[in-house]
């Protein structure tokens, strides 16, 4: 018995000490709430069977989806500019910090503010892919929006209903103290991003001149304003967590606040850079629930277009706390 007793309480002190390391490395990773970045399950793991090739079919249009949903697609033509899935939602949506879909199943049907309506994951996704990719929705019962979601339902396994994990959302970012300087990030741009993105941000085409290995930042093959990454806060937070894209890493940024802020300031800049024009005329019809950096007027607030845009920030955030008006972005 003395030996048994002795068995389990050395395991007890193992799996403490195992947790509080744990921990420390979290903490010393930039996660100081020391919680463990969610892990998703590993592709190996997917059933062989009906479901299973479901699964694999949805992951492989979100990897590749102007190969079979793009202008040129195989299986159908709803993308409209050759962009895909995983210029935005990195690593097929698995990357902490990186746009990924881990708690997406999770917390859809919700309300969104944009549409003032509640959307379903399925009329989430058609959000993209009229959005960012310019093109139109896939019917709700098509095989390829039901693979789609069914990848995000398995990916997301393990995750609360309606709940968040770590890792799950965009990293924060300190906000500056001055507008965001496209002059300045023009300067970044040159020493970080113009080597994958062109210096006139036009991406680069693959040979096959169907997908993009970076995709173009501005033009009108780019992302559309409404996107959520033409707002220059969630631009910023995946700009300074996850670019450069072959060596920054969210406990390894390459980029400052500031310069993320910046660049994302140039980036977006539509005096700089044209790129399509969506009707926008209906978006958060309950204006006070508009984003602080979506700039399209009208504002319940009483802050100029220029400063929504640009920033500084917290002088609207304050505003709004003070007047019972959302405050996210």
């Amino acid at each position: 018995m003395r030996a048994i007793a002795l068995l389990i309480l050395c395991s007890s002190l193992l799996v403490s000490c195992n947790r509080e390391q744990a921990d420390r490395n979290s903490v010393e990773s930039g996660n100081p709430s020391g919680d463990s970045l969610f892990v998703p399950p590993d592709t190996s793991t997917i059933p062989h069977n009906a479901a299973g090739d479901l699964i694999r079919y949805g992951r492989e249009l979100l990897v590749n989806f102007p190969y079979y949903l793009g202008p040129k697609g195989k299986v159908g033509k709803y993308g409209g500019n050759g962009l895909g899935c995983q210029n935005c939602h990195l690593e097929a949506g698995t990357r902490p910090y990186g746009l990924n879909y881990f708690s997406a199943h999770a917390r859809y049907p919700q309300y969104r503010a944009r549409e003032g309506k509640v959307l379903t994951l399925a009329d989430r996704v058609n959000n993209c892919v009229e959005r960012p990719l310019n093109g139109r929705p896939l019917p709700l019962d098509s095989k390829e929006m039901v693979a789609i979601v069914t990848y995000m339902q398995w990916l997301g396994k393990g995750v609360p209903v309606g709940g968040n994990v770590p890792g799950d959302k965009l990293k924060e970012i300190a906000f500056l103290d001055r507008p965001a300087d496209p002059v300045k990030g023009r300067a970044v741009y040159e020493i970080h991003c113009v080597r994958c993105h062109g210096d006139d941000g036009q991406g680069v085409l693959k040979q096959d001149g169907i997908a993009y290995v970076y995709p173009p930042l501005w033009g009108k093959l780019s992302y559309q304003p409404g996107s959520s990454m033409h707002r220059l806060i969630k631009s910023a937070q995946f700009i300074k967590y996850n670019m450069p894209q072959d060596i920054a890493r969210w406990d390894k940024p390459v980029l400052t606040d500031e310069e993320a802020f910046d660049v994302a300031a140039y980036v977006n800049d539509d005096k700089l850079h044209d790129r399509p024009r969506p009707d926008l005329s209906g978006e958060y019809p309950v204006r006070k629930e508009k984003p602080i950096d979506y700039y399209w007027a009208p504002f319940a607030d009483p802050f100029p277009q220029q400063q929504h845009k640009y920033g500084p920030f917290k002088p609207i955030i304050e505003w709004r706390k003070k007047n019972g008006h959302g405050t996210g972005y």
